[in-house]
């Protein structure tokens, strides 16, 4: 007794088989593709391993590696401070924004009353160096009371800047008829001064000879038609007027005004080298209550006194233009 289905030979496939065996067919290529897949990523995650092995055994064999310094930003150099020193001119506004010039007058101001002292006028000195004091100082500022001190005259000689608040104001000024200098400590803070300790008087500037007097005869004497030209140009220099027919272009001189009146061209010198340039001319002029004709000839009660002038002058056809004029240095 036969079970199960049975296919007779030689009888034809039943459409159930046909339609069975087609799809385990398809099944069994679709699963050999399936299969090689799954081997080539499998490949590729053993090379991926195997790489990362290989990098971890040179790293531990070369040991760490060396890696850049990060870039350093320089630091910035701290400026330097240069020491206090004297102001170049009075007027400037002096180191670490001290105010000089206010600070000069100032102390100006005061060294006039300091130095003059008599018994008839303390109080009235005293007074008025208070305005100049900090609060609760001595009037006096160290004055016994008596003798008398005579104040020729004063001036600001320099100023030594010690920082934004304290300087020194050096006076020169002439007591008694003898030259000193005075040094006056000046406090400055939100535009206001004061005197911020006592003066101290220090000895006036010591003489130097000049390597060249003034009276050098180096240079060539100049022509008679120059010396000409010199003696009209000096007086209209003295007076101020016709000044102008000896100036060159933009040049411009306002003259003595008649204080002086031209005695006589002493002497020129002329450089050596080169036409003319910067000469050396010495004139004498008259002063005082005959001057003019009267003071010419010799009257008395006639000042006369020799100066001696740096002149730079310009050739210009058969005359010359006048450059400058100022003092003459050795």
């Amino acid at each position: 007794m036969a079970t199960g289905n049975q296919v007779l030979p030689g009888a034809p496939a039943t459409a159930e088989r046909a339609v069975t065996a087609e799809p385990a067919q398809q099944w069994l290529r679709r699963g050999a593709g399936g299969r090689w897949l799954v081997w080539a990523l499998r490949g590729v995650a053993w090379l991926v391993v195997l790489l990362v092995g290989y990098r971890g055994v040179l790293a531990i064999i070369a040991g760490p590696s060396a890696r850049p310094a990060p870039a350093r930003i320089p630091a910035a150099t701290p400026a330097r401070l240069a020491p206090a020193r004297p102001s170049p001119a009075v007027g400037a506004s002096g180191d670490h924004g001290f105010p000089a010039a206010l600070a000069g007058a100032y102390a100006l101001e005061f060294g006039q009353v300091y130095l003059g002292v008599s018994p008839a006028g303390a109080a009235r000195r005293a007074a008025s160096l208070a305005s100049f004091l900090p609060p609760g100082a001595d009037p006096g500022l160290g004055w016994n009371g008596a003798g008398t001190v005579t104040v020729q005259s004063v001036q600001v000689a320099g100023i030594s800047v010690r920082d934004a608040h304290d300087a020194v104001v050096t006076l020169l000024a002439r007591i008694n008829g003898h030259l000193i200098e005075l040094g006056v400590p000046i406090y400055a803070a939100r535009g206001s001064l004061v005197v911020s300790g006592q003066p101290a008087l220090l000895p006036a500037p010591a003489s130097v000879t000049p390597p060249a007097g003034l009276d050098s005869t180096a240079g060539r004497p100049a022509s008679a038609a120059m010396r000409s030209f010199l003696a009209g140009f000096f007086r209209a220099f003295a007076s101020s007027r016709g000044l102008g027919a000896y100036l060159g272009p933009g040049v411009h001189l306002t003259g003595l005004g008649g204080a002086v009146t031209l005695g006589r061209v002493v002497r020129v010198l002329v450089p050596a080298a080169g036409p003319a340039g910067t000469m050396r001319v010495t004139v004498a002029w008259l002063a005082g209550s005959g001057t003019g004709r009267a003071a010419a000839a010799g009257q008395p009660g006639t000042a006369r006194i020799t100066m001696t002038y740096a002149l730079t002058l310009v050739r210009l056809g058969g005359s010359w233009d006048v450059r400058s004029i100022g003092a003459a240095t050795p």
